[in-house]
């Protein structure tokens, strides 16, 4: 019997097809096959043990030569012609058999390797356990048992990284590439990059980058670099001719997608996953991203890559692009103030370990923007600003518009309103979690709201609202990040007024969102003259602008010899986040940094006046290790809040002498 394989098509595609030559070799053994190929993949089917002939055919060649071609073929009268690319050649020789990939593909065959044995009347149960249609020889062994000899490296801890692609499009950053390597050599693995010569340039960024890196870009054949990969634990690749030729040898895959389809291009090996993140518009597969930006691969960070090679270096990977999994892209949302976001900082977490590839946004209020903006856990932010830009109902119609467009899954609101209920409604999200209240009926997934009771920490009720997804977490895992630039503008304040990196800074936030939170500022500066004589303190005063006059207050009732240094207004969140992370202690009222401090692990005294559950310390207290509350209950039946008529006793019942104390316990430990 003789059989014509045609696969006119770059050497990812034709690696594809290589189960097909397979399965035909399991069905006619005895068939004499022809391959007819374009001049890149030709190594591939050249040599190969169950092809007999191989004829190049180059797509530039003159018309005269084709039509030679054809007649040459014509008088070979094949049995079969397995054409798999719709060929002129396929299409027109004639022969007893043929495929056609013209053929109506039934839903659920989606992968190429699969709609290639469709094509050719074939089926997956013909193909053999291993891989024959690869002629790796005797040298090329020797070859690349000499390399890694003469580079010190065995097989035992090999991990091959192929940072390129024949596209731009379906390239990781070369940053993120150098911190992935970086990583693995650190964690005692030795890393080897591949590549073609289109790849040279950064694979040589990449060996100047990262120290221990082995660089074996554009020094292999097909069958050398088959050789190696056999050797190896695993493979780490863009969406490439590299991942198709392990996936082909069965060799463990960690693939990096950014616009390509996983279900029709992904890796195919036994043990292979796909790190993607799912943007609104992938798979798009364009050769030019339509937005300029690539957001599908810049949303992919070398720990979501990291934790998939984890997971399959100890068997617990899963097969993520094939999971059945609804929440591809997630919603939260926490649009009121600065310290409430905060301690909504454990749902991102929790989230991001229940669904290590979805894509999660938060949308926050501006004032929020620096405690969202640079957690490692969110793909993206978005800014909802009901008092400014968003504040007519037709803008915010118009900002559920744009919301709607961007598909997500499923919203999370942790803080329920009228209108961010209808926002989100609107915005045509299928899944919306969050409280009966407040317009709640708009939501299909809702939990009764019992935050008022005070049982919980407001943290904790924020997880508890997501434990129906199966999802568990932490409350103390509060995030705020540290910014570059807010770290080098505080450094150079601190150094300015005089502060070093040895001094001890007390930090003091007289302010708060009510009178009834607002602790004496004479006492704040008696305990400011008292914890200096004890520590030879160095004092801040922070805050925003509204606080300028108690703080201003203080400045005059202090009688200390440390230098206080009023900050009060003139920080934004993130530089005072940088400020609070140098602090040894802050004394704050029940107020935002207070969580910021606790999230960055700086000593908290927080002060609590009102006597009510759902504003009690057990909801809004501070969570760190070493972090004390102070709270007095002095029997009022009733709290009337900044409409107090006992000129806020609860809090005047807080002495100097108990915060000392607090002070005192904490930095004895």
């Amino acid at each position: 019997m003789k059989i014509l394989f045609i696969t006119l098509s770059n050497i990812g595609d034709c690696i594809l097809t290589l189960p097909v030559l397979d399965a035909l070799h399991e069905k006619y053994p005895q068939a004499k096959v022809t391959c007819l190929v374009p001049p890149r993949p030709k190594e591939i089917f050249l040599n190969n043990p169950i092809v007999e002939k191989v004829i190049i055919f180059d797509k530039q060649s003159k018309l005269i030569e084709k039509i030679k071609l054809f007649f040459s073929l014509h008088k070979e009268k094949f049995d079969l012609v397995v054409d798999l690319r719709n060929s002129f050649f396929g299409a027109f020789l004639s022969a007893k058999k043929r495929s056609s990939p013209l053929r109506m593909i039934p839903r659920q065959i989606k992968h190429m390797r699969e709609r290639h044995l469709f094509w050719a009347n074939l089926s997956n149960s013909l193909i053999a356990s291993k891989a024959k249609s690869l002629n790796i020889t005797l040298q090329d062994n020797q070859y690349i048992d000499s390399i890694l000899k003469d580079e010190n490296l065995n097989n035992d801890n090999l991990i091959v990284i192929s940072p390129g692609s024949r596209s731009q499009t379906k390239c990781w950053d070369k940053q993120n590439f150098s911190q992935l390597c970086s990583q693995l050599i650190q964690d005692g693995y030795a890393v080897v990059l591949v590549g073609d010569k289109g790849d040279l340039p950064v694979c040589a960024y990449l060996q100047n980058a990262v120290v221990g890196i082995h660089n074996f870009c554009a020094k292999t054949t097909i069958g050398q670099l088959a050789a190696l990969l056999k050797r190896v634990k695993i493979l780490v690749t863009n969406d490439s001719a590299i991942m198709h030729l392990a996936s082909y040898l069965n060799i463990p895959v960690v693939a990096i997608f950014g616009p390509t389809d996983e279900f029709k291009y992904g890796p195919w090996s036994e043990q292979s996953t796909v790190v993607k993140k799912d943007v609104f518009c992938r798979p798009c597969q364009k050769a030019v991203c339509r937005f300029n930006a690539l957001t599908c691969l810049a949303c992919i960070k070398p720990r979501d890559v990291l934790n998939q090679i984890k997971l399959i270096l100890t068997n617990n990977y899963k097969k993520n692009y094939i999971q059945e999994q609804s929440q591809h892209r997630i919603l939260i949302s926490r649009t009121d103030r600065l310290g409430d976001v905060v301690l909504s900082t454990p749902v991102v977490k929790a989230l991001r370990e229940k669904f290590p590839q979805a894509y999660i946004a938060m949308m926050v209020a501006p004032c929020a923007r620096d405690v969202v903006d640079g957690n490692p856990y969110l793909d993206e932010v978005i800014i909802y600003d009901k008092d400014g830009k968003h504040k007519s109902w037709l803008r915010t119609l118009k900002f559920a518009n744009n919301l709607a467009k961007r598909k997500f899954d499923l919203a999370i609101i942790l803080h329920p309103t009228n209108r961010v209920h209808l926002l989100i409604s609107l915005a045509r999200i299928p899944q919306r979690l969050g409280y009966n209240r407040k317009l709640g009926f708009l939501l299909n997934c809702r939990k009764l709201h019992l935050k008022q009771e005070g049982i919980r920490h407001e943290a904790e009720y924020n997880l508890d609202l997501i434990s129906d997804l199966g999802v568990t977490g932490s409350a103390q895992d509060l995030f705020m990040p540290l910014k570059q630039e807010s770290e080098r503008y505080v450094s150079e304040l601190l150094s300015q007024a005089g502060f070093t990196q040895k001094d001890k800074i007390l930090a003091i936030n007289p302010g708060a969102s009510c009178p009834s939170k607002v602790w004496s500022t004479q006492r704040f500066a008696q305990v400011c003259e008292k914890l200096v004589s004890l520590y030879n303190f160095k004092i801040l005063i922070l805050g925003g602008p509204k606080e300028m006059q108690l703080a201003n207050k203080i400045e005059v009732e202090y009688k200390g010899s440390a230098k206080i240094l009023n900050l009060v207004g003139k920080t934004s969140v993130s530089q005072l986040a940088s400020l609070l992370k140098r602090c040894t202690l802050f004394i704050s009222n029940d107020s935002g940094p207070v969580h910021i401090a606790s999230a960055l692990g700086t000593p908290v005294i927080s002060i609590f006046g009102r006597n009510q559950p759902g504003l009690s310390p057990k909801r809004w207290g501070p969570l760190g290790k070493r972090d004390k509350y102070l709270h007095k209950d002095i029997g009022c039946m009733q709290c009337l809040a900044h409409n107090c008529t006992k000129e806020f006793a609860c809090l005047k019942a807080i002495t100097v002498e108990d915060v000392v104390s607090a002070a005192e316990s904490i930095l004895k430990i």
